[in-house]
């Protein structure tokens, strides 16, 4: 089969392709390389470097890439950047959505696995988080994938296109050959490791008096070769019973601040120095998917499920790449 990637150059998206690439299919990624590398595409596939907002060329690499399904990674996806610049995430994430799908009724493409999040319940009203809860983002990334989400039930019932989109927090770990390498980041487990390899001061906790088993928030964490083969199950469920649907993805528990701290400096040694500070406002103490779903249906059984398994992979790469990939 052969497949369309969006954002393939990104983290999540770079090592969904190589997965992809390893169970057999064809791939060609589209990426305009503004947060992606281009070393982070594996040269197996084909690239198409471009603008989801130019929607002829969107249709033409549509075309010429023969594709049979489409994989949608290219978001922004920075919660605070969010709240300061509104513009800049429902421009991509809904405007430059549609021209995605638009190109997708015209060339006649009918199946559609997009990587959602769960940001998109908001505070949720339990833990772990299933799929009927109610939608309450509180973020305009949030909001942006609820719409695009919107758009798709929409797209199906119109022009046929079947989807299934998948929900989760934090993606984490790495491959042997790809990880994770933000220009501006923020996610914990890579600002962690920073520190062990020297390249920050210390962590910073926020909020160390939530109700909690050690008082800071606690986060859903998954492998990211695990969630890349929930978006290959997602295929084959679509090509089996072409029926839109949506999949929460979690690792049913959750891990603290402080023992993904903890974690780390038992894996490298390393103090990591940590800085407490008050909490940041809209913070939930629990965010946790429940997955149930999702190994019920589509067959979803997480190979790396335990945090350190995670961290260490994540570790073996920054020591490998100790820059990234400006290395």
């Amino acid at each position: 089969m052969r497949l369309f990637v969006t954002g393939g150059a990104g983290y999540i998206g770079s090592i969904c392709v190589e997965e992809l690439l390893n169970a057999g299919y064809e791939v060609t990624v589209m990426d305009n390389f503004s947060e992606g590398h281009r070393q982070a595409v594996d040269p197996r596939a084909k690239v198409v470097e471009g603008e989801l907002a130019d929607r002829q060329k969107v249709l033409h690499a549509l075309q010429e890439s023969k594709a049979e399904a489409v994989f949608h990674y290219a978001a922004h996806a920075v919660v605070g950047e969010s709240m300061t610049n509104p513009s800049k995430y429902f421009r991509n994430n809904v405007g430059s959505g549609i021209n995605l799908l638009d190109a997708m009724a015209a060339a006649g493409i009918k199946r559609f696995v997009f990587s959602s999040t769960c940001a998109i319940f908001g505070a949720p009203d339990r833990v772990p988080m299933t799929e009927d809860l109610p939608t309450r983002p509180t973020s305009p990334y949030g909001e942006s994938k609820r719409m695009f989400e919107q758009m798709l039930a929409w797209y199906d019932a119109i022009h046929g296109i079947k989807h299934i989109n998948l929900r989760y927090f934090n993606a984490a770990g790495a491959t042997e050959r790809f990880g994770e390498h933000h220009h501006i980041e923020t996610h914990l487990i890579p600002n962690v490791l920073a520190v062990a390899q020297g390249r920050r001061p210390n962590v910073e906790i926020y909020g160390t008096d939530y109700e909690t088993r050690d008082g800071t928030c606690i986060r859903d964490y998954i492998h990211i070769v695990d969630l890349a083969q929930a978006h290959i199950l997602a295929l084959k469920k679509l090509a089996k019973d072409d029926r839109s649907d949506n999949f929460n993805l979690g690792n049913g528990d959750g891990y603290s601040v402080r023992e993904v701290i903890e974690v780390a400096r038992a894996i490298t040694n390393h103090p990591i120095p940590a800085v407490e500070k008050p909490r940041r406002p809209g913070d939930p103490p629990r965010l946790i998917a429940s997955a149930e779903k999702a190994i019920r249906e589509l067959g979803w059984q997480p190979r790396f499920p335990k945090l350190r398994e995670i961290v260490e992979s994540a570790w073996r790469w920054h020591q490998k790449y100790p820059k990234g990939y400006a290395s």
